[in-house]
């Protein structure tokens, strides 16, 4: 990773274009994918549309049984930034993730899932925002999509975030998460669910505070594969990240979990 550079911050806030200091703010973007034939080539094309060009998009194929691989090697004969890794099993999205991020070499981890979409100005908004309030976490606002890409709503998120307000609920959308790697250091991925609320709290607790972009900056696509279309499921993996990923006392973790069964009830609304 190139952490022994200093980011020219004066360049940022003096000039409109990135161009000052791009080469030193590498950003690996992190793909999972299984399946993924029938959106991966939207999820692809939004990152090749980013005004922040400075980035590298690995992704890693948990055993897809479509033609998944063939279409991301399509992109990659195109585009030699897009990388892939191919796995033989399929493990889930955590394993994928962690797989990502071990080969990564940007200053910066993004996410993206093989679904969604990210819109145009959405890493040079926050690598921006980043340099210029020195922040190791940031994450913005996000459109709700359905499985033909129609916007049918849209989260806002809140300006600040803190491991005691994200036990209650959580507002850091994983598509639009970006961490600094030179300042934390790379962080991985629990393989217990919720895997990505599990790592913004674990930051957290070493950061004290993160800061969301209230513009929505991507497009978060739900169908009957997503988490969050699942309660029940959703619901059983909160409860065990507060009683066997943070450890809480069970009347902590009843605590906790009465305040994101409510806030969960308005989440989407």
């Amino acid at each position: 990773m190139l952490c022994n550079k200093k980011s020219n911050i004066a360049s940022i806030k003096n000039h409109n274009s990135m161009d000052s200091y791009i080469e030193e703010e590498l950003v690996s973007v992190i793909t999972p994918c299984y399946n993924s034939a029938r959106y991966i080539s939207q999820t692809i094309e939004s990152v090749l549309s980013q005004t922040y060009q400075n980035w590298e998009m690995i992704i890693v194929d948990g055993c897809s049984s479509d033609n998944t691989v063939q279409i991301v090697e399509e992109y990659i004969a195109i585009d030699d930034r897009i990388r892939l890794i191919k796995l033989e099993k399929n493990s889930g999205v955590a394993v994928d993730r962690n797989r990502a991020i071990e080969e990564a070499k940007g200053w910066y981890i993004a996410f993206l899932d093989s679904d969604d979409i990210w819109l145009p100005q959405k890493l040079e908004k926050q690598i921006r925002f980043m340099i210029e309030n020195s922040q190791a976490l940031c994450y913005s606002s996000y459109y709700l999509i359905d499985e033909h890409g129609l916007v049918n709503g849209v989260f806002m998120t809140k300006e600040f975030a803190t491991y005691e307000e994200l036990l209650k609920t959580c507002h850091i959308g994983a598509l639009t998460a970006v961490y600094d790697a030179c300042k934390i250091g790379k962080r991985y991925m629990q393989n217990v669910g919720h895997e990505d609320y599990a790592l913004w709290l674990n930051i957290l607790k070493d950061v004290g505070t993160a800061r969301g972009i209230l513009e929505p900056l991507a497009k978060y696509r739900r169908h009957n594969r997503s988490v969050s279309s699942n309660k029940a499921k959703a619901a059983q993996m909160q409860w065990n990240i507060y009683r066997n990923v943070e450890k809480f006392s069970l009347i902590k973790s009843v605590y906790y979990f009465l305040h994101y069964v409510y806030f969960g009830f308005f989440k989407y609304r």
